[in-house]
């Protein structure tokens, strides 16, 4: 492993892009944060810096092409030659499909999709003369298996999926040594759930089981390094793998009966609340949301592997467990 890598996050300011940027920065690597909010972007970069990396926080949108082209041109020219790209950013809407305006629909292709293709075309451009890097792409269980309220977001996700399947092939017919994984995560207790557009009665939540973002900010640090395809990351997204294409109506008809309760809280929705679906919602959100009392953090999945994992699996977790924030 490089000792002083160049890595790019998007969606850095919080999230799970929040928990990679403390992940990366313990081993001092120079971390280019790519995201739309200033307050936030100003957070991590800080966080980042007093933890041993190296920040170059960029304010931009990675719905814009260009503006994704200018940032990796900056990113080189500031810190080097990019080693590592990840493509964490997202946004999602929440609400039946028929309820949505061809606006949210297009929005959220154009930044969970399209955004993560001007990344992935951006890194490439960087990478292919050199003939070496990793691109990550941070996908979802929901690119296996579609949720109900959750449309847009699942198809962004799947067409990501199918873009990196394409281009990985393209990449082995040139001979090009440039990388491709995809992360699959279940249901993360991160705070897109908080200002995620609502189109529902009440508020949004996570679809259990839910992990803490360290756990997955661990996962992916650990997929960028070892060069595998695709990893997936929780129960529901190996669920979701292994049972869809046996039997895809059983689980239609069980999704018909507790996906939308699964998916709301019993709070009511607010009309006021902010979301960050066209405008980032300014402020210093870190990487975990309001769900922390549900969720499966960092411990508490090494005290499962420890009683349950194999040795294998115990001695390489327990190798990443140190560098875990558990805030």
């Amino acid at each position: 492993m490089p000792i002083c890598e160049v890595v790019v996050i998007t969606g850095a300011s919080s999230g799970i892009g929040r928990a990679l940027a403390r992940r990366f920065a313990r081993e001092g690597a120079s971390i280019a944060l790519l995201a739309r909010g200033a307050t936030g972007l100003e957070a991590v970069a800080c966080e980042v810096n007093l933890l041993g990396g190296r920040a170059l926080p960029i304010q931009v949108d990675v719905a814009d092409a260009d503006a994704v082209e200018a940032a990796a041109s900056l990113i080189e020219q500031e810190l080097g030659p990019i080693d590592i790209w990840i493509n964490n950013a997202g946004v999602m809407v929440l609400g039946r499909a028929a309820t949505m305006s061809p606006e949210e629909v297009r929005r959220v292709s154009d930044v969970t999709y399209h955004g993560a293709v001007w990344g992935t075309m951006a890194a490439l451009r960087r990478m292919r003369g050199r003939g070496r890097g990793t691109i990550v792409q941070v996908v979802s269980g929901v690119a296996y298996r579609a949720l109900p309220l959750l449309s847009t977001y699942s198809a962004a996700k799947s067409a990501l999926r199918a873009f990196t399947e394409s281009l990985r092939v393209e990449l082995l017919h040139d001979a090009i040594d440039v990388h491709l994984t995809t992360v699959n995560p279940s249901a993360m207790n991160t705070p897109i759930f908080t200002w995620a557009r609502n189109l529902m009665p009440r508020q949004a939540k996570p679809m259990p089981p839910i992990y803490e973002p360290e756990v997955a900010a661990a996962t992916i640090h650990w997929a960028a390094h070892a060069r595998r395809r695709d990893v997936h990351l929780g129960w529901g997204t190996i669920a979701a793998v292994a049972l869809n294409p046996v039997v895809p109506g059983l689980i239609d008809r069980v999704l018909a009966r507790v996906g939308f309760e699964a998916q709301q809280t019993h709070e009511l929705a607010s009309p006021c609340q902010a979301d960050n679906l066209f405008e980032p919602v300014e402020g210093d959100f870190g990487s975990r949301g309001r769900f922390g009392a549900r969720a499966i953090s960092p411990a508490l999945l090494a005290q499962f592997l420890a009683r349950w994992g194999g040795g294998g699996i115990r001695a390489a977790f327990a190798a990443g467990m140190s560098l875990l924030d558990r805030r």
